[in-house]
């Protein structure tokens, strides 16, 4: 019998009160509304190094949720996702208490300058020594198009072409502004650096003009980590060209392993899938469902329905308990809608998704003792093809507590999780093949060598 697949763990948070499971802020162990505060991410960071985790993939959106009932009401008594913390600016402090987790952060291109993003992630690359990722984002909302002084946001399949070629400018940056012997060829000379080996990015294209050097000389791994998490038929198109790991949702194993297969078709390249997962667990599957019950109390079905609106681009408010809602094209998340209409039909009713909000999100939990966790995780990956998963947190800190205690050690005894970090870049960490993007990544023809 060939040895099990070694399953990648990341914890998936915000850096806001309330993330997934709306409400769960309430519970009086939970630590979520210590979200500004320093130590609380430090100590979070400790805790997944402690159980090896492979990192800390942490989401962000730009702008609110007020697609519900209209209004950013619900979203701000139940704190859905705001108030927000850039997550970029926690890093540091992570890394500094940290040797060997990885950190993916969220970042929205539609907004963001090519040129000055591409020196924060760099910046972290080298504070963090090779430890940073990249979760790629285009937006899903209205009001973050507002803030940023636009009437709406591009339509989705635009904001995928938007980011094609964004990744390119951003390639030619990390990539090929600086060569890898610049600072040697310069320390022969007894300069910092040799300026024939470094040269300005030119490029003018549909949305983008650019004439600069690169702010910083190559960093650990140039470009990050690439995550990304769209779903759509454009999404995985886009994830198939520049994604290393991608992020996909839960629900039926047999409709996530034919989105994954799907997926490692189109890439043609080692790829990382990564499934979004909530765990509640107990030293007996009796004690995972008393828990279960102690937090579904503090669940908000509110908070969950300005989440789902937001998401799904529908506003619940407007329809009764039981009034058909059928699904129209959104500029929303498509893949939610799918999953959505995979759950529920086509047609469904505010009823039956509050039916689902089981500790306040559409995620259903896995629930049991370590033993029956360990078991879903495995079956997960040998049924759907998935490598890891993403998951997100309950009560803080014991939700994450009881994984490192209990479900770490169970998959290290059955062979199913390292038992030691593996030295190097978070990307040779996860791919063994050396600190840098490899071919054929359309990064690596950007290249200055």
């Amino acid at each position: 019998m060939s040895a099990p697949r070694q399953i990648i763990l990341n914890a998936f948070d915000m850096a806001c009160v309330g993330h997934i499971q709306q409400g769960l802020w309430r519970h009086p162990r939970d630590t979520s509304t210590n979200y500004a505060s320093l130590r609380h991410w430090t100590s979070l960071a400790r805790t997944l190094e402690r159980g090896l985790f492979d990192g800390l993939f942490l989401a962000d959106v730009l702008g609110i949720y007020d697609v519900f009932g209209g209004s950013p009401d619900a979203a701000l008594r139940e704190a859905v996702q705001v108030p927000l913390l850039d997550p970029a600016l926690l890093v540091p402090a992570m890394a500094a208490v940290t040797e060997h987790l990885g950190f993916g952060i969220t970042c929205n291109l539609a907004y963001e300058t090519p040129y000055l993003f591409a020196r924060r992630m760099s910046t972290l690359d080298h504070l963090t020594q090779g430890r940073i990722g990249w979760n790629i984002v285009t937006g899903y909302l209205d009001s973050a198009a507002r803030a940023m002084g636009l009437a709406q946001q591009m339509a989705h399949d635009d904001r995928y072409d938007l980011a094609d070629e964004y990744m390119d400018l951003a390639y030619a940056l990390w990539e090929g502004s600086w060569s890898e012997d610049a600072r040697a060829r310069g320390a022969a000379a007894g300069h910092y650096a040799d300026p024939a080996r470094v040269r300005a990015v030119r490029h003018h294209g549909a949305q983008y003009r650019i004439d600069a050097v690169h702010l910083c000389e190559p960093s650990p791994q140039r470009t990050p980590l690439l995550f990304q998490a769209g779903a759509s038929a454009r999404g995985q198109r886009f994830a198939a060209r520049h994604a290393e790991c991608v992020f996909v949702n839960g629900g039926a194993r047999p409709a996530v392993a034919k989105l994954v297969a799907g997926l490692r078709t189109q890439a043609e390249r080692p790829l990382k899938v990564l499934v979004g997962a909530t765990l509640v667990v107990g030293r007996t599957e009796a004690e995972a469902r008393n828990k279960l019950e102690d937090y579904r109390r503090h669940a908000s079905v509110e908070g969950a329905l300005a989440h789902a609106s937001a998401s799904l681009g529908i506003d619940f408010a407007r329809f009764g308990m039981d009034e058909p809602i059928e699904t129209a094209p959104t500029q929303a998340i498509q893949s939610n809608v799918e999953a959505m209409k995979r759950a529920a039909g086509p047609v469904f009713t505010k009823r039956r998704l509050i039916d689902q909000f089981i500790l306040g999100s559409r995620q259903p939990p896995i629930v049991g003792s370590a033993e029956q966790v360990a078991d879903a995780l495995m079956g997960w990956v040998a049924e759907a093809d998935v490598d890891g998963f993403n998951l997100s947190r309950t009560v803080l800190p014991e939700g994450l507590e009881d994984v490192v205690a209990m479900v770490v050690p169970l998959l290290q005894e059955r062979g199913a999780f390292k038992t030691a970090y593996a030295p190097g870049t978070l990307r040779d960490k996860l791919f063994g093949a050396g600190p840098r993007l490899a071919a054929p990544h359309p990064a690596v023809g950007h290249r200055f060598l």
